[in-house]
């Protein structure tokens, strides 16, 4: 049976020129056994009439406070319904939700929202990046805002860059995980492991790698959406951790290393998805390293061996690792789980820049004598859920 069957959807479509994209998007969630609310703002109804909506949902449309005002719509639509989709969200609508502007009937319901709100952005790529769009985002993150990135691409300016709506597909994922989701860790203290480390070599250069700590913050955002006590050990990155996590900024593999033991014990699930330093120069100058003529032999060193450390001392918590490969990736994957004492590991193909720093990703996961799961091509807020999804049913399980 679909995930959609019997669901209410609140739809809201605000007034961007991927307003038509909402209504092949209503089309699907129908076809999927939805029961879809539309609520348009004014600006909306500029590109799509309310018409095009009731024919495809078979129901009323929403663009006012005043439509229906016995019922007093912007509270009754956000109370029957599951899960608040704002497609497209406009620079505008995120700027008043994120300011607690309620001064139409969308912005009203949406702030007396009670439901989990999908919001996915689509403007130019100049006004997502503006500042205080992006802050904006982050405002509503921290409230507890569920966002699907949006895609880079030809845009109505006929320019190309970020910011077009995200692909139908994306959508339904997101809002699937979202009406799938359950309290499965109530009362379980989860570790995570995510970002990458800074190995100093002089006081303005190190080493490292690309990793932003996006699919860490991710599994972090999800599991406390499933209830669980989450601490979050996060390397250096200019990605926002989510709220209701307890954050341990750390930068090198040594800070990681003493952050991570000194709280393994206590958790029942440990994910380790950082990306830490194997090598960190010997020497570390004190002064910045000046250029001259001749070529400079560094000598590196092995770092502490972080998720090693925590399987031989994990007690009973599950412990699940990440392999980047860029090659041979099961087979090196199952050598790592097996050497490093691991419950199961989930492994991407990294060969080409793959992953790092990308919105979406590709994982495997592995466990057990031969076991295997394809979670898939998602974004990585989607694969959080399948890879909690999968430990939750498939490793434990076993």
């Amino acid at each position: 049976m679909s995930a959609f069957a019997g669901k209410r959807i609140l739809l809201c479509v605000s007034g961007g020129i991927a307003a038509y994209k909402a209504a092949a998007l209503t089309s699907a969630l129908v076809q999927r056994g939805a029961i879809v609310d539309v609520a348009m703002t004014e600006a909306a109804e500029e590109f799509v009439g309310p018409l095009t909506f009731a024919a495809l949902t078979g129901r009323q449309v929403y663009s006012s406070l005043w439509d229906a005002p016995e019922s007093i719509p912007h509270i009754r639509l956000v109370r029957e319904a599951q899960v608040a989709l704002v497609a497209p969200a406009t620079a505008d609508i995120i700027a008043k939700l994120a300011q607690g502007i309620a001064g139409d009937l969308v912005t009203s319901a949406l702030l007396a929202a009670r439901i989990p709100v999908l919001l996915a952005p689509a403007m130019n790529d100049a006004m997502y990046n503006d500042p205080a769009t992006q802050s904006n985002l982050r405002t509503l993150r921290e409230r507890g805002y569920e966002i699907v990135e949006p895609e880079s691409g030809f845009l109505a300016e006929r320019e190309t860059g970020i910011g077009r709506l995200a692909s139908e597909d994306a959508i339904l994922q997101a809002l699937e995980t979202i009406l799938t989701r359950t309290q499965s860790l109530k009362g379980k203290r989860v570790l995570i492991t995510g970002g990458p480390t800074r190995e100093a070599f002089d006081p303005v250069r190190f080493v490292s790698n690309p990793s932003t700590g996006a699919t860490g913050i991710a599994l972090a955002r999800e599991a406390v959406l499933r209830g669980a006590d989450v601490t979050l050990i996060l390397g250096p990155t200019h990605l926002p951790p989510p709220a209701g996590v307890e954050v341990v900024a750390v930068v090198s593999a040594q800070d990681m290393y003493d952050a991570a033991l000194g709280r393994a014990q206590e958790a029942d699930l440990i994910i380790a998805t950082a990306a830490v330093a194997d090598w960190r120069p010997e020497k570390t100058s004190a002064q910045k390293t000046k250029k001259g003529e001749d070529d400079l032999d560094v000598r590196m060193v092995r770092t502490p061996d972080v998720l090693a450390a925590i399987g031989e001392r994990k007690n009973s918590a599950v412990l699940v690792g990440f392999a980047a490969e860029t090659e041979n990736h099961e087979t090196n994957a199952r050598a790592k789980m097996a050497r490093k004492h691991l419950d199961a590991i989930a492994v991407n193909d990294v060969s080409g820049g793959r992953a790092f720093g990308a919105q979406t990703n590709a994982l495997t996961v592995l466990w057990g004598a031969g076991e295997r799961r394809d979670l898939g091509v998602a974004s990585k807020e989607v694969l959080a859920a399948r890879l909690l999804d999968c430990i939750k049913n498939d490793v434990i399980s076993d």
